[in-house]
């Protein structure tokens, strides 16, 4: 076993000054939402190392696209900034390593089945918390350890399904559908993320670690919003609308001339500078479309109008000079169009670099910045480095 890097020499080899300089973390996480959590502490500075079984994270075989031979660019995009090991947790002499390098880790994260890492003699309340009583231990599951669903898998297209979120997705023709990305996956991770942080907050005041638990079900269910509540007031079963917005009729996708645009429209100011700017003020002037409660109830007429009075309009000229004028508006882009707006550049949400190209971080920090670490580690690559 190597030798415990200090805070302060980490920070050194690193080269990272990010919030979380001098944090060490496990993550024994796989696929989605438990790397994404593991990358973004990576991002702040935090020393992530990756444990993989000798078959490797799923996610390295999704492809193409392949980054190289064995590594899927999918793979890449959850895991850059971490060291890799590769151990197999079922014998006990890897196990010991685990145990080793948990005396002087701050955080670790996992995604098995609840019951596994008992299993492995690794549990948190059985076995770690009285081990090492600072460690933040983060589980992440479909279902969580409570309930009749606690010991399944689950999945984020599952859970988009089973808690809602499709039923509101798509319209009359698709049917019921999944959210292209992976959104139950990310806002998990987001929410472990968010639970490790406030922990190593508590920790400071309490001097002891707890369990962060983060379940795809809970996190799926508190995205209906505000569908959920919606249904809760009025006892109407949400619909599928496609892109509109159940209670805002001017928050809807619109065709133009040469595509297509998205309004955003949330206030009647908005709807009179929105009608100004299309030389339309007769719209705004209508007692059926004069608040957005008259624009709810007629929104079939009124999307009949706004149709024909948008489709001889460029969309990049039309939601340049409507932005301009406080209407929210933008353009419906591919993932190109979106990468290589002049924006996303200037906001470095796009990393190019000779060994590495991925997405840039959304969190800023003005006195401790994070960064995108090293490229995501080959399989059990720092195995020398940290297992001796």
């Amino acid at each position: 076993m190597s030798e415990r890097l200090t805070p302060e020499a980490w920070l050194k080899q690193s080269e990272m000054t990010g919030a979380l300089a001098g944090v060490r973390v496990l993550d024994l996480s796989r696929v989605v939402a438990g790397p994404l959590c593991g990358q973004m502490l990576a991002d702040h500075g935090a020393d992530v190392i990756k444990v993989e079984s000798a078959q490797g994270d799923e996610t390295r075989r999704l492809g193409p696209p392949f980054v190289e031979a064995g590594q899927a660019a999918y793979f890449a995009a959850l895991n850059r900034g971490k060291r890799g090991i590769c151990l197999d947790l079922t014998q006990s002499q890897d196990k010991e390593v685990i145990e080793a390098l948990l005396a002087d880790a701050d955080v670790l994260i996992e995604n098995f089945l609840p019951g596994t890492m008992e299993k492995w003699g690794l549990g948190y309340e059985t076995h770690l918390a009285a081990q090492f009583p600072k460690l933040i231990y983060c589980s992440i599951s479909g279902f969580g350890r409570t309930g009749p669903l606690g010991d399944l898998p689950g999945y984020d297209a599952v859970l988009q399904a089973m808690c809602g979120i499709m039923s509101i997705n798509g319209d009359a023709q698709s049917g019921p559908t999944r959210v292209g990305a992976p959104i139950v996956d990310q806002v998990t991770g987001y929410t472990a993320f968010s639970g490790i942080l406030m922990s190593l907050f508590a920790r400071v005041r309490t001097q002891r670690g707890q369990r962060v638990e983060a379940t795809l079900f809970d996190t799926a269910l508190s995205m209906l919003i505000p569908h959920g509540v919606n249904w809760m007031t009025s006892g109407q079963t949400p619909e599928l609308i496609g892109s509109a917005h159940p209670n805002i009729p001017t928050y809807d996708r619109f065709d133009v001339g040469d595509g297509q645009m998205f309004l955003g429209i949330v206030n009647d100011a908005q709807f009179v500078r929105f009608c100004k700017k299309i030389e339309r003020v007769d719209l705004s002037e209508n007692p059926l479309f004069v608040n957005n409660t008259q624009r709810l109830a007629n929104r079939p007429v009124l999307r009949q109008a706004l149709a024909h009075a948008l489709k001889d309009f460029s969309r990049a000229e039309l939601c340049q000079a409507l932005m301009e004028a406080g209407v929210p508006a933008g353009p419906v882009n591919t993932v190109p169009e979106a990468f290589q707006q002049p924006h996303a550049q200037a906001r470095e949400m796009l990393i190019e670099r000779p060994e590495y190209r991925g997405i840039g971080l959304p969190i800023k920090l003005s006195d401790t910045p994070g960064q995108a670490g090293r490229r995501p580690p080959k399989l059990g690559e720092h195995n020398i480095e940290i297992v001796k």
